[in-house]
């Protein structure tokens, strides 16, 4: 018999506050590896020396306890929540909004929402958050948290190319994604890279795809030669880290397909920039 699972709505806004503060303070130990394998490989000495300034601006970062960058970004929140969980005392998605509000406010970081996109009235509190929700069989609450600036979500696109444009075209389109993007998202970047499903979902599978640990390849070879393809691609662009040139434009790229309509060959890229801020809770049964 499964173990029911009460979690209190207090307990999760709680979490989301730490998530959003930790995210933005301190960068995951993959996205530090990932930089540092990046300065040893770079040969361009300026793109060498902004390497340098990175790893340096992250570690003035964790030690002060203090956001990596002045756009603390869009909450974006990831959430798996098993079958037997049962949130108790408030809704779940309050209760991720109002740890969003009191994260940002009590870690001072900057309120980037605006409650219209045309009036561009800002909401004071960095809410609502953008939650996505998937329904699991496990016995888990699980949170993922991503601070998505707006300068690398600015350089994201979206194409509906047909079948016949093939590998080589959603290749070219990630590629020209990116060049047509050159400095504006702060390379090094991390390219989450959606293909297949509907116009909607292609884009939710590229920012999803950002949640994988940095310097891991997809569980499907064909994928992770599709990864391995575009990288290189990428990367002979010259475009550099902060867009002064050199080796390294980006530091990995990530790819998630999903079965599509026979007449249909979605693609989208989101870009994501080198403060990748990503942090994770998990509540499990007691």
């Amino acid at each position: 018999m499964a173990i029911r699972t009460r979690i209190s709505a207090s307990e999760i806004t709680e979490k989301v506050s730490q998530l959003c503060m930790d995210a933005n303070f301190n960068l995951n130990e993959d996205v530090l590896d990932a930089l540092r394998d990046s300065y040893e490989a770079e040969v361009s000495p300026v793109a060498k020396e902004v390497f340098a300034e990175l790893l340096e601006n992250a570690k003035i970062a964790r030690e002060c306890q203090m956001p990596i960058c002045q756009d603390t970004g869009v909450a974006v929140v990831f959430v798996e929540i098993g079958e037997d969980v049962e949130i108790i005392g408030g809704r779940l998605c309050d209760a991720i909004h109002e740890g969003v509000r009191e994260g940002y406010k009590k870690g001072f970081l900057r309120k980037s929402m605006v409650k219209d996109p045309l009036n561009r009235i800002n909401t004071g509190d960095n809410t609502p958050a953008i939650i996505h929700t998937e329904f699991t069989r496990e016995s888990h609450l699980k949170i993922t948290f991503m601070a998505k600036g707006g300068g690398c979500e600015n350089m994201s696109r979206l194409a509906m190319l047909t079948p016949a444009d093939g590998k080589e075209g959603v290749i070219n389109f990630v590629v020209e994604t990116v060049k047509i993007a050159k400095a504006n998202p702060c390379p090094p970047i991390i390219a989450g890279v959606g293909i297949g499903g509907t116009f909607d979902y292609a884009a939710l599978l590229a920012k999803k795809s950002l949640l994988r640990p940095l310097g891991t390849k997809h569980i499907d070879p064909d994928t992770a030669n599709l990864e391995n393809e575009m990288l290189e691609r990428i990367n002979n662009l010259g475009i550099g880290a902060q867009g002064l040139g050199g080796w390294i434009t980006a530091m990995a790229v990530h790819v998630e397909r999903y079965p599509c309509h026979i007449a249909s060959l979605p693609v989208a890229v989101n870009i994501e920039c080198h403060a990748h801020r990503v942090k994770t809770v998990t509540f499990v049964p007691c």
